[in-house]
């Protein structure tokens, strides 16, 4: 009857702020257009120099340090995200060393999207109770800025940098920790959210360049639609296998897309608005970084108390899906 538990948590953002404002003295759009249609105010920008791995080295040394460890005592690295620092090596490759996480230790990368965290949670959640690792180190990390198309209004107003991590561990109390995931996937709903070039199907070139489609493209009301009924469907299954009613739901942290979506989603499940975490108009939509980096937010200002169930869900790219049962 063991389980697995949250030991610390840590998250990064960086320092440039780029306002709505600043946003519509390069691109048609309005800090009024952005905020009615999205709910972001304003979001985080990487500095040319800050990569992926540099975000997610940040985020790792708080969550080690909120959970009391050190990098040598990690044997598993699961990194998500959809802007690695380049395509080979993996960008949890780069993390362990410069982390001087042991070289015994696995270390990869997953890409889920906005969903990633909450994928990677659940491969750390199983190897750990299988006693193979001991401590599980779990990075959701994008510098999305990287994949931006600065001229395209419809995108570049949503997507912000930033880094979140948890370190997860067994303990040999039943009911407490992770009680259960619900991921899924979609493939027929893949052309609704990508980037076109830069793989194998369609390989850099100057064409590919020039025509702008190594940057995020997406069909915005297919998103919505999909992202609203998804994430319904897996929140509603998480407190069905768990006999669980929204009163019994101490906080929820969606990803953080569009409000309307999470507005629409609260509606849907009768959970009050101000059950749930929301910061998405500071930060934007930050991909697999969104929920950890709310979920530390949450933590630090006094959300999460011993006891309380919370729930973590998302939706992103592929069409990936997932929700997440927490007890503290």
């Amino acid at each position: 009857m063991a389980s697995v538990v949250i030991a610390g948590v840590g998250s990064y953002a960086p320092q440039r702020v780029v306002t709505n404002a600043e946003l519509s003295r390069t691109v048609d759009t309005t800090d009024e257009w952005i905020v009615s249609r999205s709910g972001i105010r304003e979001r985080r920008i990487a500095a040319a120099d800050e990569a992926c791995s540099d975000l997610a080295i940040k985020a790792a040394g708080a969550a080690l340090a909120d959970a009391g460890v050190t990098a040598a005592e990690i044997d598993l690295l699961i990194i998500a995200t959809v802007t690695a620092d380049s395509p080979l090596p993996s960008t949890a490759c780069l993390v362990q060393h410069r982390l001087g996480i042991p070289a015994h230790a696995t270390c990869f990368d997953i890409v889920a999207a906005c969903s990633g965290f909450l994928y990677a949670m659940e491969i750390a959640y199983g190897q750990l109770l299988t006693n193979r690792y001991k401590r599980a180190l779990i990075i959701g990390a994008e510098k999305l800025s990287a994949v931006t198309d600065w001229t395209d209004r419809t995108t570049c107003v949503l997507f912000g940098d930033a880094a979140g991590a948890a370190v997860l561990h067994k303990v040999d109390t039943p009911n407490v920790g992770i009680l259960g995931s619900d991921l899924g996937a979609d493939g027929e709903f893949a052309d609704n959210l990508y980037v076109k070039a830069g793989g194998s199907r369609a390989p850099a070139s100057a064409e590919s360049v020039g025509a702008r489609d190594h940057f995020i493209r997406m069909n915005g009301r297919e998103v919505f639609k999909s992202a609203v009924r998804v994430m319904e469907t897996v929140a509603r299954e998480m407190m069905e296998q768990h006999h669980l009613t929204a009163d019994h739901i101490s906080l929820v942290i969606p990803h953080q897309a569009n409000i309307r979506i999470i507005e629409a989603l609260a509606g849907n499940l009768k959970i009050p608005m101000d059950k749930f975490y929301v910061n998405l108009d500071r930060f934007g939509n930050t991909s697999s970084a969104s929920i950890p980096l709310a979920l530390d937010e949450a933590r630090r200002a006094g959300r999460v108390k011993p006891g309380d169930l919370t729930l973590l869900v998302a939706f992103g790219a592929g069409l990936t899906y997932g929700a997440t049962l927490i007890r503290w």
